[in-house]
């Protein structure tokens, strides 16, 4: 049976302020992205999304962003690399002390936000996220957007490299997701979003915002934890790959080899 991963940000409350349904998620998802306290999340938040996605059988993940917690990870920060490796590596060692003590173990690394869209094309902060990778422990995987600058340094210096596709994004014609600020960057649409998923799934494309097609294999769907609805969406997603005779399960379950797959822009 053909199968993909569902992964979902998690962990992202903080403090008194309550964001997305986790334990909820974790009975859909596979792969949860735990929101390590720089864009999201703090110590409390991380130990119990750690222990509910042990509980559920889902594979952890560090998701780890640029120190802006007041914008949620979503604004550029122009660090040193040497900070920001630093900056990483405290926060996938936050979590996998975590993980310890939760009698579970971190497999990957999904960085967040304004991170992971500028390590996808920005090769100086990209070397300094996957140095931090590897010196923290080079079994970790990267998960990342098909032919992403991180994703070929990460190949490179040994890592294993998964790709994913958004279910609840828009593209732009090169096969990178639109910046939030702009009108129709978030789907929200259940019955669109799973359309979109099942291409993604089947076919290997997506429609980009412009309306090319964009050529986009990956081994996980993300489906984001804050967005509207995010439960019932990832619900009916699940659903559909199912009923289309496509499991879901993490892509960790595999043999562990790094993918190969890419994107292109075929003109519609």
């Amino acid at each position: 049976m053909a199968g993909i991963d569902l992964n979902s940000d998690m962990g992202e409350s903080f403090g008194r302020w309550t964001l997305g349904d986790d334990t909820a998620l974790l009975g859909v998802v596979s792969s949860a992205n735990v929101a390590c306290g720089f864009h999201a999340g703090d110590p409390a938040g991380m130990f119990r999304t750690v222990g509910y996605a042990a509980s559920h059988g889902v594979t952890i993940g560090a998701h780890v962003a640029y120190r802006d917690l007041a914008g949620f990870g979503r604004r550029y920060v122009d660090e040193t690399p040497a900070d920001l490796t630093a900056d990483v590596i405290y926060q996938i060692g936050a979590l996998e002390g975590i993980a310890a003590a939760s009698g579970a173990r971190v497999r990957y690394v999904k960085p967040h936000g304004a991170l992971y869209n500028r390590i996808a094309v920005d090769e100086r902060h990209a070397k300094a996220v996957v140095e931090a990778i590897t010196e923290v422990d080079p079994s970790l995987a990267l998960l990342t957007l098909p032919d992403s600058v991180v994703g070929r340094l990460a190949e490179d210096a040994g890592l294993r490299v998964f790709r994913e596709a958004f279910a609840d994004r828009a593209y732009t014609p090169d096969g990178h997701l639109v910046s939030r600020r702009k009108p129709g960057a978030v789907i929200t649409d259940t019955t669109h979003v799973t359309s979109r998923v099942l291409r993604m799934v089947e076919d290997g494309t997506v429609t980009a915002i412009d309306g090319n097609i964009v050529r986009l294999h990956a081994d996980s769907v993300c489906v984001h934890g804050d967005s509207p609805g995010a439960v019932a969406m990832a619900t009916v997603v699940r659903k559909a790959l199912e009923h289309a005779g496509i499991a879901v399960r993490s892509f960790s379950a595999g043999d562990g080899s790094s993918s190969s797959v890419s994107t292109k822009v075929a003109k519609s």
